[in-house]
């Protein structure tokens, strides 16, 4: 079997196309992703154009024509279909090129105009401030004041998350940048393309620690796909396209450029369009033929398989194609914590989440598989449990668009490179002309095993016997009340995994959350950033009372600037998922994990009051302890939509995450309760 190679270098972080937009959804204006991948084959087609976004506060000439690839350009279905490269050179056509002479800030500012930018999340500080003087005039991008650069990075994130395009954050330099960090980080792990901008000291005290001095391109260099640091006033706008186009193309994922004050000072002949300058990057999308048909092939001959499915379906658009090639091969279908949406939850073929706190049925049918096909995913712990006991009987067929990632955790039988929607459609084709042919399989007897896993062990929760409130209760409920059409967005921990167990998606980009970094802190501001990419949307923050308490200074943003998001705020009084380990592991004995008021007879976390703090914050507060009043308080919200609403949900503290697969342990030893384990003696053989 012959490996598939790719002109990407294993350490590059390139992956999937394109992301994808929810049917129904739409946005105004040019979109960054619009900039396609480059096409394997290395001659582009000459370069069309079409009219840019037109500069808002520096006159210029009558409009000029961006080169194929760029925002504002038609753009094929495809990537790899496009007729011209992002970045190919400016046109020489009709239409001439812009060209004026402005100071770097502005470059800077027209830049982000020209390449669809609609909002940007960020604090001011000296050394990103000449930016700021241009930002006021644009009549195109919408500044949002965030209360803590950390919102600024998560804001931004949450944006992309929701709407497929790339989110942009600002700060300036030193500690304004090193805040960004954590959300670079977790953008980086979950694959989001994030562009985040940040001031530098003047290009003679760098290297001096001057005031506020950072290096913060040599800090984000390994939770980056790519950083730059600008010292010269021609490199700007050039840069701010190539961030872009890096960020969006391939595997998504953030990018950092780092200015240099007397550079946005200086002044610079603006050109538009501008050539990049990337070499080395040429992400591919197509998948191999070859690869595609053996993995074809040995689908229909599997009695077992499984479509392991990860978020790079997500964001390469490829929902309708994941079904399209579930009911053709009827195969199970498993979607991690990242893939939550990209496969609907009511579907048949559906098993639900695997890994830690998957399904008894997920996690059991990658055990027993004779054949997984992971679709953007990359066997992370969190899936496989111990590795060297995980799917031991199977064959593993492992398409990403990320050459690193193939092979890294768990060795592929065939590795695919390629964008997922381009293998998936592929894989459709082939597998249809195995049908053609009379291969065919049979899982008569495989689905007759995971129906009885799925109807014996489904997922569920007991209410406590003191009758205060299951969590798990609310979060069904704001789940059936919101419906499948909402955005939700979690923060990190047992209010996470309830909220991926409990809620049924059914659409795309409705599940938002820090998957693989696991952030506390993410939920509050992404769901600001969500909101105001989709402003028609609902969108639900369901956060616990630790993680809340990390970020909710963005209550004040969110109201200020009118972003009316509802907060549902998981109050057990207590770090929850620390707690639970500590219960399971540590013999009870709870370290530093109570933050709740010892001398309170209430119980919860009340110090602070979140019902005061939300109307201190401008928002409405509101709170919830019995489960007779869920359903009334939870539509009390829905009704409000000029201003934020935060929930104070008092539940159980000890309500606990199950099934769970305990870290470090095989997922046969998988637990749908405490102390209880399934029984796998009646699987087959």
């Amino acid at each position: 079997m012959t490996e598939q190679t790719s002109p990407v270098p294993p350490k590059a972080h390139a992956a999937s196309g394109q992301a994808d937009q929810p049917p129904g959804r739409s946005h105004p204006g040019p979109s960054p992703l619009d900039i396609p991948a480059r096409p394997a084959s290395p001659k582009p087609a000459p370069p069309r154009s079409t009219a840019p976004a037109q500069s808002a506060g520096t006159p210029e000439p009558a409009a000029p024509q961006p080169p194929a690839g760029q925002p504002g350009a038609a753009q094929p279905p495809r990537p790899q279909a496009a007729a011209a490269t992002a970045g190919a050179p400016p046109s020489t056509g009709t239409s001439p090129a812009v060209k004026m002479t402005v100071t770097g800030a502005q470059a800077l500012v027209m830049a982000l105009e020209r390449v669809g930018v609609d909002v940007v999340f960020g604090i001011p500080g000296g050394a990103v401030l000449p930016a700021y003087d241009p930002l006021l005039d644009s009549k195109q991008i919408r500044h949002i004041l965030v209360r803590h650069e950390q919102g600024a990075g998560h804001a931004a994130t949450g944006y992309a998350q929701a709407t497929g395009r790339t989110g942009v954050c600002m700060a300036t330099s030193g500690p304004g940048a090193t805040n960004l960090v954590t959300p670079l980080a977790d953008a980086y792990m979950d694959s989001v393309p994030v562009v985040a901008i940040t001031g530098q000291v003047s290009t003679n005290l760098i290297g001096t620690d001057g005031f506020q001095e950072a290096d913060i391109s040599g800090i984000t260099l390994p939770i980056t796909k790519h950083n730059f640091l600008v010292t010269k006033p021609q490199d700007i706008a050039r840069t701010i396209g190539e961030a872009f186009h890096l960020a969006s193309t391939g595997r998504p994922g953030p990018v950092l450029v780092d200015v240099a004050k007397d550079a946005m000072q200086a002044t610079t002949e603006f050109t538009w369009p501008v050539p990049f300058d990337l070499p080395g990057y040429h992400p591919v999308t197509r998948p191999h033929s070859r690869q595609v048909r053996e993995a074809a092939r040995m689908i229909t001959d599997a009695k077992r398989p499984v479509l392991y499915v990860g978020g790079g379906v997500l964001k390469a658009q490829a929902s309708d194609e994941l079904r399209q090639l579930a009911e053709l091969t009827g195969a199970p279908v498993v979607t991690t914590l990242m893939a939550r949406g990209a496969f609907p939850d009511s579907h048949p073929l559906h098993l639900g989440m695997p890994g830690m706190h998957g399904t008894v049925a997920a996690v059991g049918a990658l055990q027993r598989a004779d054949l997984i096909v992971a679709l953007g995913a990359r066997f992370d712990d969190r899936v496989t449990g111990k590795l060297d006991t995980f799917a031991p009987d199977a064959l593993i067929v492992h398409a990403d668009i990320d050459p690193a990632e193939i092979s890294k955790n768990r060795r592929a039988d065939v590795p695919i490179v390629g964008d997922c929607k381009e293998v998936i459609a592929d894989l459709i084709v082939a597998v249809a002309a195995e049908h053609a042919h009379g291969r065919q399989g049979d899982h008569t007897d495989w689905w007759a095993q995971l129906d009885q896993w799925r109807q014996k062990y489904p997922l569920g929760y007991d209410d406590p016997d003191d009758g205060s409130l299951a969590p798990q209760y609310v979060i069904e409920r704001i789940g059936k009340l919101a419906g499948s059409d909402a955005i939700y967005v979690a923060g990190v921990g047992q209010h996470q995994m309830w909220a991926a167990q409990f809620i049924g998606y059914e659409n795309p980009r409705t599940w938002l959350n820090s998957g693989g970094a696991g952030t506390m802190g993410y939920a509050v501001p992404a769901a600001m950033g969500a909101k105001v990419g989709l402003p028609d949307a609902k969108v639900w923050a369901i956060d616990g009372d630790g993680c809340f308490q990390m970020t909710n200074q963005e209550l004040a943003t969110c109201a200020i600037e009118g972003i009316p998001v509802k907060i549902a705020v998981i109050n057990n009084g207590s770090l929850g998922m620390v707690r639970q380990w500590q219960t399971l592991f540590y013999d009870e004995r709870y370290s530093n994990t109570n933050l709740d008021d010892k001398k309170a007879e209430v119980a919860g976390t009340r110090i602070p009051d979140f019902v005061k703090l939300a109307e201190a914050y401008g928002c409405i507060g509101l709170r919830c302890e019995t489960k007779e009043d869920v359903d009334a308080v939870i539509e009390q919200a829905m009704a409000i939509n000029d201003q934020p609403v935060v929930i104070d949900f008092i539940v159980h503290k000890d309500a606990m995450v199950w099934p769970m697969v305990a870290a470090g342990t095989s997922n046969d030893d998988i637990k749908h309760a405490r102390g209880m384990a399934p029984d796998w003696e009646s699987r087959d053989e």
